[in-house]
């Protein structure tokens, strides 16, 4: 036999090989298709499914970049639109004038930790396809090609002979598991044996191979629980970045009362050095013409001073709540830092009707994200325990192999003779079960015990939930009752005032007490801001811990609804 029949009869098998492979794999489910029998719940975050093809960040994969705001959940107001548009942090010359539901959409629309957050949803998807991807069909394919040269002895005669033989085998199919604990196998196989001392035989076979788990991995729940788990993953991102959004709005719109309180104190301490340099002046001119004495000069004076003082301390806070607020609207150049910002929402006291702390308490144990997110957890932990109890059970499957052969002289002769009585089949069972089976039971006892710790701490967190809604409530209360006792002072505190310059012009009071009644009112007018201001933020931080703060906003966003699950 020479080398060159045996060499072309090589690449011939190996040029076979993708023919094989499309025959394969020709009019077989795959992907979503052979999913769609598959029982999984939707997770309603509010957003595409993740895109299959996406840039990373080093560049190494082709595809689109990842577009944002088509791929992460959208926050966006639902209530009535504003009447002025949103005004450009970077843009424009002059004082920035925003309101505070202008500086909360602002923040909304371009607030960096906001914008990392928004991707969270879309990170903890892509483990959903992680996980379905289990089940999965599975294209596979293999080739050998082998020789041999050896030297054997005629048994009658005791003569050596060279005997020289070559061989090639080629395999492809497709496999899939299912959640039923199905493993499914069609393969197509070809091979050629060919020798100098016999004829040259070619070997074809179609194969398929099914085998059921009956005890461990028979469970439709138990090996759906890892896509459920996922599932609730993703959606308890969506719960986290809501909390993660109230939190913002909440930041936001008390410190733009903040800022409104510091401009408010800026101005009174601003008005209080006027009276103040007023009062000395006076005084001066009064001991210049020997009316008073000089040590009177030295209260005065000092009461100046202190003001100064107040006046450096004001604008300090100021400036620093300004920035703080920019910060929080995340202007993207140099000027926008630089841009002085007014408030144009007035801080005028409101009157809001009394509800009921119990009704609070309620929306609060319904709304609050933290306590869905738990709720979740609490549900993941169960499906751990159901996935873990599958796994105590010994493994028992049941096979069976089926196969059609046919075998000639020639590569399209053995195809055809597939058809002929050429079978095999082979079924049986397999057992398998750890001596103690320590892992599974340790693996259970500790799924057990994470989900009775979940359920404890949800218990927990619902009693500080509703300790957090009562006495919030009693803030606001405290801080509506100070609102009219904060004026009432600085009522009296203008008629104390007015009585000590009044004595103090006819020559019964000294510039001390003059100067302590305009302290005590310069307390009493910030106070009385102070207090309006606290109600406002009192009442955004009751919002937040019921859970109702976006809603109030007329702000739409991911995990808006209670979420229940079987405890």
């Amino acid at each position: 036999m020479t080398a060159g029949p045996h060499v072309r009869r090589r690449w011939t098998a190996l040029a076979a090989i993708p023919f094989l492979v499309t025959a394969c794999s020709r009019d077989l489910p795959y992907g979503q298709d052979a999913l769609e029998y598959i029982p999984t719940t939707p997770v309603p975050v509010e957003s595409p499914p993740p895109p299959t093809d996406v840039d990373d960040t080093l560049g190494t994969t082709p595809g689109p970049a990842l577009d944002e705001e088509a791929w992460t959940p959208q926050i966006v107001r639902t209530g009535p639109p504003e009447a002025d548009p949103l005004p450009d942090v970077d843009s424009g010359e002059g004082p920035l004038q925003v309101s505070v539901e202008q500086a909360v959409l602002l923040a909304l629309s371009h607030n960096r930790s906001l914008a990392a957050e928004r991707l969270n949803p879309l990170i903890q998807s892509t483990f959903e396809d992680v996980e379905r991807a289990v089940f999965d069909p599975t294209i596979f394919a293999n080739a050998q090609y082998d020789e041999e040269a050896r030297q054997q002895s005629d048994r009658a005669t005791r003569a050596l002979f060279a005997v020289e033989a070559e061989g090639w085998s080629a395999e492809a199919g497709i496999r899939q598991t299912l959640p039923t604990g199905t493993d499914i196998e069609l393969s197509l196989s070809e091979n050629l044996t060919a020798s100098n001392r016999t004829q040259d035989q070619y070997g074809s076979r179609a194969g398929l191979t099914l085998t059921q788990a009956l005890l461990r991995g028979a469970s439709l729940e138990a090996n759906l629980a890892s896509i459920h788990q996922a599932e609730i993953a993703t959606l308890q991102s969506a719960y986290e970045l809501r909390g993660f959004a109230e939190a913002l709005v909440a930041e936001v719109e008390t410190t733009y009362w903040d800022l409104v309180l510091a401009q408010k104190q800026m101005d009174i301490f601003a008005e209080s050095l006027a009276v103040a340099e007023q009062q000395r002046d006076e005084t001066e001119k009064r001991v210049n013409v020997g009316q008073l004495a000089e040590t009177e000069l030295a209260a005065a004076r000092a009461e100046v001073a202190l003001r100064e003082q107040g006046l450096i301390d004001a604008r300090s806070t100021l400036e620093k709540t300004r920035l703080n607020l920019l910060q929080l609207m995340n202007p993207k150049s140099d000027a926008g830092w630089d841009r002085i910002v007014v408030p144009s929402t007035i801080p005028d006291p409101l009157d809001l009707p009394e509800d009921n702390v119990r009704d609070r308490v309620a929306l609060a144990l319904a709304l609050r994200p933290e306590l869905n997110q738990a709720r979740l957890a609490a549900e993941s932990d169960r499906l751990e325990v159901i996935a873990t109890r599958n796994g105590l059970l010994p493994r028992l499957d049941f096979f069976i192999t089926l196969g059609k052969s046919g075998y000639a002289a020639a590569f399209n002769q053995s195809v055809n003779d597939v058809s002929g009585p050429s079978y095999d089949f082979t079924a049986g069972f397999n057992f398998e079960l750890p001596v103690g089976n320590r892992q599974a039971s340790a693996l259970h006892l500790g799924a057990i015990a994470s989900r009775t710790q979940a359920i404890r701490s949800l218990e927990n967190l619902a009693q500080l939930t509703a300790l957090d809604v009562r006495t919030a409530t009693l803030e606001v209360e405290r801080a509506k009752r100070q609102i009219a006792a904060s004026a009432a002072t600085r009522a009296l505190q203008e008629e104390v005032l007015r009585a000590a310059v009044a004595k103090f012009q006819v020559g019964n009071g000294t510039a001390f007490s003059v100067a302590q009644a305009q302290r005590d009112l310069l307390e009493s007018r910030i106070a009385e801001i102070e207090a309006i201001v606290a109600h406002r933020q009192a009442l955004i931080e009751l919002y937040r811990v019921e859970g109702s703060l976006l809603k109030r906003r007329g702000i739409d966003a991911p995990g808006g609804d209670r979420v229940d699950v079987d405890l």
